[in-house]
């Protein structure tokens, strides 16, 4: 190990003495100073967490959470500069840690709270016009091939658990006392100008977005979700996409022929 990955290993281990080549310019114990910049690290990684996971955080309260959020950043350093991208594998790590197993729904809720970071920082694009859509569905005997494109902050979120109502709780919107945090539900997040809109979706048009993002038209993409939900309704669901400016393009199949 060179001097620099054991500077980076003594960081985030406690138990780790301070690097041996340290020296301070002004004569003092490189030990103490050392031990300051760890706990400013550790402290800063963990203010990062809780900034990107408030709604893990309250769930968890402070306490816990920023214990739990220590052992990940002891565990998971950074790979980027950008502090926004840390914490993605959280959700997966809040899943193994048996300490918060008593909340089964936690690592969704950090899966929902990822996808919200995720659309904030997507790429711009300008919603369809209605017009453009009306256009194209005034041709149905074409509809089985026309393609829709998805902004960029697209975001879905399918949950054994009732995330969207968990974070809505938080929000303000509900009260804990109302959600039923054991209710399968399907969250859509989407960014509208700089905010970012959680929608609680039918499992019918999350599979329908889901054939749509896969780059399947249409036509496809409905037989889908009504083979799944019954209930499914193409125009309810267009129109619904269209008020949150989800779709940013149409386009006809070039590989499929006309009729």
């Amino acid at each position: 190990m060179n001097a620099q990955e054991d500077f980076v290993a003594a960081l985030l281990d406690p138990e780790r003495a301070c690097p041996a080549q340290l020296t301070a310019w002004n004569g003092s114990d490189p030990a103490v100073r050392f031990a300051v910049y760890r706990n400013n690290v550790l402290s800063s990684l963990i203010d990062a967490l809780a900034a990107s996971f408030p709604v893990v955080q309250q769930l968890l309260g402070e306490e816990f959470f920023r214990a739990m959020a220590a052992v990940y950043a002891r565990h998971s350093p950074p790979r980027t500069r950008i502090l926004a991208d840390y914490g993605a594998d959280l959700p997966a790590f809040i899943e193994a840690f048996a300490p918060a197993s008593s909340l089964p729904y936690l690592a969704d809720v950090a899966r929902l709270e990822r996808l919200r970071i995720r659309a904030y920082h997507a790429a711009d694009a300008a919603p369809l016009a209605a017009d453009a859509l009306t256009k194209a569905l005034a041709s149905p005997d074409r509809l089985a091939s026309l393609l829709l494109r998805l902004h960029p902050s697209f975001g879905l979120l399918e949950s054994a658990f009732a995330v969207v109502s968990l974070w809505a709780a938080h929000q303000g919107a509900l009260t804990l006392a109302e959600v039923d945090p054991y209710q399968a539900q399907c969250a859509l997040v989407l960014r509208n100008g700089l905010e970012v809109e959680v929608f609680g979706i039918r499992p019918g048009d999350a599979l329908f977005l889901q054939t749509l993002q896969q780059g399947l038209p249409l036509g496809h993409a409905a037989q889908r979700a009504l083979a799944l939900d019954s209930a499914f309704d193409l125009g309810t669901c267009l129109a619904h996409l269209l008020r949150a400016g989800a779709i940013t393009h149409c386009a006809y199949d070039p590989q499929r022929p006309l009729p």
